[in-house]
């Protein structure tokens, strides 16, 4: 009886080794391993809306709602954008029908005010926005008419991209921070409740500088992603590690991509940057580390694609759908937005004025674009991942 019982609990050992070693195999052929040295010469050419949703809106346009249409966060009622420059305005609009509700603006010195909106973050659910004042580091939180609220002060950190992780948490990233750069802060007094360690050797900058006189003169490439919101996780890039991970609900980190070779063993660098995440394609970028101060030149870049059901890389062109002509999207100037809209972009009034005259429109943008003044606001296009019956 004793071997027979001894013999039963080693084969469910032996049971449990073998499924448990099943298991780890099905996570590790779920990381995408990226080589950011090869040229991948296969191409695909996609139509946008065959693997995303597609959504315009139009934004009102009256003598106190003129704006260049830069988005700084979308939420279920309104929409927040600013101007390229500088001054200060935040313009609020209705989500849905992009009617001009209110133009905020407390830029100023004093301690309720903000010097600059780097960015924003919406918490409709609170009724509150998050204004990044990147000099003065510190977060401004006001409610969504602009009455200032609270500030959270973070010390010496410079954060470069906040989120709305839940209901009492952001989550940021501090791209100068060479230990830990991703954390979850309190959006009621801005102390750090979870750090969440990224493992790297040495902290890796994409950023040249030249000294003029007594003045360093910095250039660096266009804004890349660096937590970007993908079906109730959150990607997380450092440019430092080797992996791309997904922050799961219970804090822990999943390897979502890994590049090869190491970044840590690369001079100059070439960095993999995530440009938009669907359901099944993963558009990437690399970007080399160099720039040339004389010719002004630098930071060449590689497009490619991952394909998850064919598991395989790829080149591509990706073209909008609502026009008659070949259309280009360039997903290099996408930005994430949250869980539901995986991108943005603002239309030019003028252009989709002038696609209309010549014909090159259809669908929804053809409506829209009918109704439009070349003096117009952009029109906001949302990219957003389909819902499951669709």
């Amino acid at each position: 009886m004793k071997r027979a019982n001894l013999f039963l609990a080693i084969i469910l050992l032996l049971t449990v080794i073998t499924e448990s070693r099943g298991q780890r195999q099905a996570v590790n052929n779920d990381i995408i391993k990226v080589d950011v040295t090869k040229k991948y010469s296969s191409k695909k050419t996609l139509i946008l809306q065959d693997f995303m949703d597609v959504e315009y809106i139009p934004l009102e346009t009256n003598d106190n709602f003129l704006n260049q249409g830069v988005v700084l966060d979308i939420g279920k009622k309104i929409i927040l954008v600013k101007n390229k420059t500088q001054d200060g305005d935040i313009f609020v609009y209705d989500r849905i029908t992009g009617k001009a509700l209110r133009k905020i603006n407390r830029r100023g010195q004093g301690p309720e005010e903000y010097t600059l909106p780097h960015e924003i973050t919406l918490d409709e659910d609170n009724g509150e926005m998050f204004v990044n004042d990147t000099p003065g580091k510190k977060i401004l939180v006001y409610d969504l008419y602009g009455k200032f609220k609270r500030n959270l002060k973070h010390g010496e950190s410079w954060f470069s991209g906040i989120f709305n992780y839940d209901r009492n948490h952001l989550i940021c990233y501090d791209q100068f921070n060479e230990e830990i750069a991703f954390v979850l802060l309190s959006k009621q007094d801005g102390s750090i409740t979870q750090k969440i360690k990224i493992p790297f050797n040495n902290k890796k900058s994409l950023a040249h500088s030249i000294k003029v006189g007594e003045i360093f003169n910095t250039v660096t490439p266009d804004p890349y992603r660096t937590i970007i919101p993908f079906k109730g996780n959150w990607m997380l890039l450092e440019l430092s590690s080797d992996t791309v991970y997904s922050f799961l609900p219970n804090y822990s980190l999943r390897p979502f991509i890994v590049r090869t070779p190491s970044v840590q063993s690369m001079n100059p660098e070439v960095f993999l940057l995530l440009k938009l995440i669907s359901d099944r394609y993963y558009f990437m970028e690399t970007i080399k580390n160099v720039f040339d101060f004389d010719t002004n030149k630098g930071y060449p870049k590689t497009f490619l694609m991952y394909d998850k059901q064919e598991k395989a890389f790829f080149g591509y062109t990706v073209y909008n759908g609502d026009y008659s002509i070949k259309k280009e999207i360039y997903m290099n100037k996408l930005r994430p937005v949250n869980q539901e809209i995986e991108s943005c972009q603002p239309l030019e009034a003028y252009q989709l004025v002038e696609s209309y005259k010549k014909g090159e429109l259809k669908g929804k943008l053809k409506e829209i674009a009918a109704k439009l003044d070349e003096e117009d606001n952009p029109v906001i296009m949302l990219i957003k991942h389909k819902k499951p019956n669709n």
